[in-house]
């Protein structure tokens, strides 16, 4: 395929052409042309868009899906496509599916699954058998078929010795764990931050503490061990804080914040709306703004949507029966830009490869073309259909955005949403 892009800026640190207004010529994958003016072939596609800006494609560090196993809630195959549309060149993939992708040929399953699509899929492999929590999964196996890291999404790892060993375990090949920190004795029968507006609605509370607990002695452990460790989806002043703490020491750990712990808190609770009720739960004004200055001074590394599809029997229900869970793709980029400059936020959204320590490629003649197209003028508001994803259990329904995704141009292939 062969385009041209007609009077695009440039967001990437690493171009030689960062900051400027160019148009650019890619054919068959490859960038041919960066220049003011270039001419057009009659066998080149023209994109032209006001306002146009374009970056290295974006990764989403935590995407659910739901194949094999829950294909009611998403597929492999529409789910890429919601990513696609929502700026994403790239997803890790959660392995809460069923069966668990915890062994080599369901790692296999869902590469397959997503071979020729626009958007790569980047399997996680389960850190334990099942996701149970009780033996190490078969990492070296999974690391060989494709799994970027290994982790048990949304379930802390109760047994720190096990903990330990996977970290020892996983340095012969440069691997990386990831681990949710959440203490259920401490969160108990929790289902909300644990505050003012938990008690005034007569829900049970889940103390910032659970958390905290888990992330001191996580990275404590990762002091002893060594190795790489990455921190999913935090959610209080205090996580920041000790993990702060911890990279001045010079611990090998990364972390990651969810967009709806960046723009929304436990006020939204009001309504008992079920849509945010999540994990890690919305916590206080307090804790959003310790996230933010996080983001700001890089003690976050990652922003993520923390995808996740929930079918309508399981959210349409009592709020202390509800599943957990927010889809987020869709509102991601629009969400941020009202709170966040444009560069940081690039910079949050395309940080995860080097993370997960996957090959990138920067805007420069000769260079394989992996490219979001955004424009972030115009503000709007999030409606139900604006929802792309099968499920609609999206937190932000009503809420103010700022910007919109073009498109995007990966594997030789442009997808325009």
């Amino acid at each position: 395929m062969k385009i041209i892009i007609r009077e695009a800026k440039i967001i990437d640190p690493k171009s030689p052409f960062h900051n400027q207004v160019v148009d650019v010529k890619i054919n068959e994958g490859i960038f041919e042309k960066i220049g003011e003016k270039l001419e057009k072939d009659s066998d080149y596609k023209e994109i032209a868009h006001p306002y146009l800006h374009l970056s290295q494609g974006w990764m989403d560090s935590s995407v659910s899906l739901g194949e094999p196993g829950y294909e009611d809630r998403e597929t492999i195959a529409n789910g890429l496509q919601v990513a696609a549309k929502s700026g994403f060149t790239a997803i890790a993939l959660q392995p809460n599916s069923f069966p668990v992708l915890d062994n080599q040929s369901q790692i296999q399953f869902v590469k397959q699954k997503a071979a020729t699509t626009a958007t790569d899929l980047f399997p996680i492999g389960a850190l334990t058998k099942n996701s149970d929590g009780n033996d190490l999964a078969e990492l070296f196996d999974m690391k060989n078929a494709g799994a970027i890291a290994f982790g048990d999404y949304g379930k802390n790892l109760s047994n720190a010795n096990l903990l330990k060993i996977g970290l020892q375990y996983v340095q012969d090949f440069d691997g990386l764990v990831i681990t949710f920190c959440q203490d259920e004795k401490i969160k108990g029968s929790g289902v909300v931050n644990e505050g003012v507006v938990s008690t005034r609605l007569g829900l049970k509370g889940i103390p910032n503490l659970a958390e905290e607990v888990i992330v001191a002695r996580n990275l404590f452990l990762l002091e002893y061990t060594g190795g790489k460790l990455h921190i999913p989806t935090i959610s209080t002043s205090k996580s920041v804080e000790l993990i702060r703490e911890a990279k001045a020491k010079g611990l090998q750990v990364t972390c990651s914040v969810a967009v709806h712990n960046l723009v929304l808190t436990d006020e939204k609770l009001d309504g008992f709306d079920t849509r945010y009720k999540v994990a890690p739960p919305l916590r206080t004004d307090k804790d959003r703004v310790a996230l933010l200055e996080g983001v700001k001074d890089n003690t976050i590394d990652l922003i993520t949507s923390d995808h996740n599809p929930m079918d309508i029997e399981h959210k349409n229900m009592e709020f202390d029966r509800a599943k957990n869970g927010t889809v987020g793709l869709e509102s991601t980029f629009g969400a941020l830009l009202t709170l966040l400059p444009l560069e940081i936020i690039i910079s949050k959204l395309t940080n995860a490869k080097s993370v997960f320590n996957i090959e990138i490629s920067e805007i420069s003649e000769g260079k394989q073309a992996n490219l979001t197209l955004f424009t972030p003028e115009n503000e709007w508001i999030f409606a139900k259909e604006n929802v792309l994803s099968k499920s609609k259990n999206s937190a932000f329904l009503g809420t103010k955005m700022k910007g919109k995704v073009v498109g995007i141009y990966n594997n030789k292939t442009l997808i325009l949403s």
